[in-house]
C-alpha cells in the first residue's frame, strides 16, 4: 500500500457512526481493523484506562446499542450475539488503541482510521455550511415570495377589466 491509498480509509467510512454527539467507530471494527480479537483490544483498554478518557472511548448504553444494532443488523442475544455493549472510539481513542496494542499493524492502519475520521469531519462541516446556505437562501425566497404577493394584490385591480360605463336610461325621468 503506498502511503496515499485511502482505499481502507474509504471503506472504513462506512462504519463510522454518530452517537452523543461524536464521530466514533466500534470496537469490533477496530479491532479488525489493527488485527486483533475484540476481547484482546478490550483486554488492552482495561489495563490502560488512563490513556482512554470518556471522550476518548466509551460503552455504549442500552438503548444506544439496540440503535447500532439496528444499522448495523447484528444478532440478537441468545442466537451468537454479543452479550453486552460495545465500546466505541473516537478520533483521539482509536489513535490511543494503536498504542497500547504494540503492533505494526496496528500503528500502520492508525493512519488510515485518522484519514477515516478527517473526511468524516470535512464532510459534516461541508453538509453544515450547506444547511446554512439553504437557510438563507429560503430566507431570501420567502422576503421576495412575500415582495410578490404584495406586489400582484396592487397590481390585479389593474388587471381587472374596466367597468361598464353608465348606460342611459330609456324613457322620461323627472330630475329632482
Amino acid at each position: 500500500m503506498t502511503p496515499r491509498d485511502d482505499k481502507p480509509a474509504r471503506q472504513l467510512d462506512l462504519r463510522l457512526f454518530q452517537f452523543r454527539g461524536e464521530t466514533v467507530l466500534r470496537d469490533a471494527d477496530l479491532a479488525a481493523l489493527y488485527g486483533v480479537s475484540t476481547k484482546r483490544l478490550l483486554e488492552q483498554i482495561r489495563r490502560n484506562p488512563g490513556r482512554f478518557p470518556p471522550d476518548y472511548g466509551f460503552q455504549l448504553s442500552l438503548e444506544e446499542f439496540a440503535i447500532l444494532r439496528s444499522q448495523i443488523a447484528t444478532s440478537n442475544t441468545g442466537r451468537g450475539g454479543r452479550r453486552y455493549a460495545p465500546w466505541v472510539f473516537a478520533e483521539h481513542g482509536a489513535l490511543m488503541a494503536a498504542t497500547v496494542l504494540n503492533s505494526g499493524r496496528a500503528v500502520a492502519m492508525s493512519h488510515y482510521v485518522i484519514r477515516a475520521f478527517v473526511r468524516m469531519r470535512r464532510e459534516l462541516q461541508t453538509t453544515a455550511s450547506l444547511e446554512a446556505r439553504l437557510a438563507r437562501i429560503e430566507k431570501t425566497l420567502l422576503t421576495h415570495d412575500t415582495a410578490l404577493r404584495d406586489l400582484f394584490a396592487k397590481l390585479k385591480p389593474l388587471l381587472l377589466p374596466p367597468p361598464d360605463p353608465p348606460r342611459r336610461e330609456i324613457g322620461f325621468h323627472a330630475k329632482d
